[in-house]
């Protein structure tokens, strides 16, 4: 029997779509408990709303002490944004040999893995919102002399090419070291398919998927 500490987390700027948002995580959990735990035993569900940059955070203390004050109880969140959106934290806490971490959505990740995606996570975020202030800078400067409808299409079409290029640097830090080491894009393809590393739409990486990621983040 595994024991579970669930940690539900609503950021401040959503306080609004409360009911949304922990029912949505509320059914990732759910789901994880009837399809990957193997009888499982809830001991608690901690809710907070609070941003996930803030590492002090009473329910999450609560949950944590939980944790470790219990025999094989593990802390379970329906995402790794929701338990922090700081790659320093997440690392501090996986190190942690008291704690472990299991993430609702990605059912076969261990801690490597995580560490993975939260170092990603982190970059993306931080190129996105660099490059989109960037992009919508061009492109009203660019509506100013085209008129009409034009500023709308640019600043979308700015969007569109920002957050594909956000996803080539998010994933390059992990599809270039495989490309230096000698792997074949299909090779790669596999490992990040192994990993549960999603593609851009959801989908399996193909040996075309991971050139694009290497031309766009070249």
């Amino acid at each position: 029997m595994t024991r579970y500490v669930v940690y539900l987390r609503l950021s401040k700027a959503r306080k609004g779509e409360a009911g949304l948002g922990i029912e949505a995580q509320q059914r990732d959990v759910d789901l994880f408990l009837a399809t990957y735990a193997h009888n499982p035993e809830v001991l608690a569900t901690f809710t907070e709303v609070q941003s996930g940059a803030d590492d002090d955070r009473p329910e999450l203390a609560k949950a944590l002490a939980l944790v470790r004050s219990t025999p094989n109880a593990e802390l379970l969140v329906a995402k790794l944004d929701r338990l922090s959106r700081r790659v320093s934290f997440i690392a501090k806490l996986l190190e942690d040999k008291r704690v472990t971490v299991r993430v609702a959505c990605m059912p076969n990740a261990d801690a490597f893995q995580l560490h993975i995606y939260a170092a990603l996570a982190e970059q993306e975020r931080i190129f996105i919102s660099k490059r989109t202030i960037a992009a919508l800078a061009v492109a009203k400067s660019r509506g100013k002399a085209l008129g009409g409808i034009r500023p709308h299409t640019e600043r979308r079409n700015e969007a569109l090419k920002a957050q594909a290029d956000a996803r080539a640097l998010k994933c390059i830090t992990v599809i270039g070291p495989m490309r230096d080491s000698g792997k074949t894009l299909a090779e790669i393809a596999s490992a990040l398919t192994v990993m549960n590393i999603p593609t851009a739409r959801g989908g399996k990486w193909s040996p075309t998927t991971v050139a694009d990621i290497l031309r766009r983040a070249a």
